[in-house]
């Protein structure tokens, strides 16, 4: 590395993560002196949006906030709102929901792991470089991916900020003769998903582990999707309703997001957290898959995120052939939820990690008030914390070699900065 007595390195923007943002490292003598993930985008006031409208609109406004993962918003928000109201969805209108959600986790999941993370293991600088020299793994993922949008396209109306979603279920459930062909697909899917992580848990990682607590969603069976309560790997276990008592967000000066903490300390939210806590609950076939990658029990390095969310859309696949082979097409597609004076909590598993929804519901049947925590704007302290130590562990790297890490560090955890803004311009500032 050559010492000067300032230095700063700027990159224009973070290639194959969601939204704009930027990172600053400044060093003195060899010594880290301060790491900030520095979110630029502009506030988008999704919440501001909510208040003085109708209970029954949050789905639909909450899908806008990502095009990747606006399944998770939307069950999301249709939880805290039946919440609010008194009203309970289960039976199969549930399992018509975690169908849909295991759709957007197969595609969102299968994206980042072809075409954002894996050409940083292969050396390539994006997916389409990788395609050229890997066609047949390029294709792979995208049919992957395409067997996801199927499930939404059927089940949501559309991959994209789905219309077929309401407060208590859907406005149409499909026949069992329209999801039939949706097995056959998916059951080539399973293979593509185990090969996927045979293929990945052969890439080499760096050493880098996690000291911080994980939390993740632990429902009554099942690995966790679209419900259950907050759990941490510490032993920390709350309902939906106490995530405000023990997750408080606060305004750094560095960024557009808020930044949480968990009882005042950092912690994460995402696979890794949810393989750590439900590693039990796995699938067959996941779980064999697990065992095969080397997972064990736990994973905290988050370079091998990546085998995880292999492992989870294995599991998802599998889950959604379960879910069709045993469903009963609901009558009606939805429960009543007549409008209630209120506050309703929503927990679910986006792809990314937890996210909760939570709304106040006047006596006009309008939102008083919306609180949106993404699973980004939980990690981004985190996220920090993972730059600074990579950094510390590298004094002697060159700048152009330490971009490339630090970059890789951030993507391990797919973040949607525009989610949490609601990346990257790197500074290195060494002294």
């Amino acid at each position: 590395m050559t010492h000067r007595a300032n230095r700063t390195l700027r990159v224009a923007g973070l290639a194959r993560v969601e939204g704009e943002g930027a990172l600053h490292v400044r060093t003195r003598g060899g010594h880290v002196e301060d790491v900030e993930l520095n979110i630029y985008e502009p506030p988008r006031f999704f919440e501001a949006f909510l208040r003085g409208r109708d209970y029954r609109e949050p789905p639909d406004i909450t899908a806008r906030i990502c095009g990747i993962c606006p399944v998770a918003y939307q069950i999301s928000a249709c939880r805290a709102v039946e919440d609010a109201c008194g009203v309970v969805v289960e039976g199969s209108v549930r399992a018509l929901r975690r169908l849909l959600y295991c759709g957007e986790w197969i595609s969102s999941h299968a994206l980042h792991i072809y075409l954002l993370h894996a050409p940083d293991f292969l050396g390539f600088p994006d997916g389409i470089a990788m395609a050229a020299e890997h066609r047949a793994l390029v294709e792979r993922g995208l049919a992957l991916k395409q067997a996801g949008n199927a499930i939404m396209n059927l089940v949501g109306g559309r991959a994209i900020h789905p219309v077929n979603v309401r407060v208590g279920g859907f406005y149409r459930a499909p026949t069992v003769d329209e999801l039939r062909p949706l097995a056959e697909r998916l059951r080539h899917a399973l293979e593509d998903a185990v090969t996927t992580v045979g293929w990945v848990a052969g890439f080499e990682f760096p050493d880098l582990e996690v000291p911080h607590d994980l939390m993740a969603l632990r429902d009554i069976a099942g690995y966790p999707v679209d419900g259950g309560e907050p759990r941490t790997t510490t032993g920390l276990s709350f309902t939906a309703a106490e995530f405000p008592q023990h997750v408080s967000e606060h305004q750094v000066r560095h960024s557009t997001a808020l930044h949480a903490r968990l009882d005042g300390r950092m912690y994460l939210v995402g696979p890794m957290a949810r393989y750590a806590l439900n590693s039990d609950r796995l699938s067959p076939v996941a779980a064999q898959a697990a065992g095969a990658a080397g997972l064990g029990g736990e994973c905290r390095n988050p370079f091998r995120s990546i085998v995880v969310r292999a492992v989870e859309v294995v599991y998802a696949v599998e889950e959604a052939l379960r879910l069709i082979a045993e469903y009963e097409r609901p009558a009606p597609p939805s429960l009543e939820v007549p409008a209630a004076v209120g506050v309703g909590h929503g927990v679910t598993e986006a792809p990314r990690g937890l996210l909760y929804h939570r709304y106040e519901l006047g006596p006009d049947g309008l939102v008083v008030a919306a609180d949106i925590v993404p699973p980004t704007s939980q990690n981004q302290s985190a996220i920090e914390d993972d730059v600074t130590r990579l950094v510390r562990s590298c004094p002697d790297v060159d700048d152009h070699t330490l971009v490339s890490m630090c970059e890789r560090a951030i993507r391990n955890y797919d973040p949607c900065i525009s989610c949490s803004a609601h990346f990257l311009d790197l500074t290195v500032d060494r002294r």
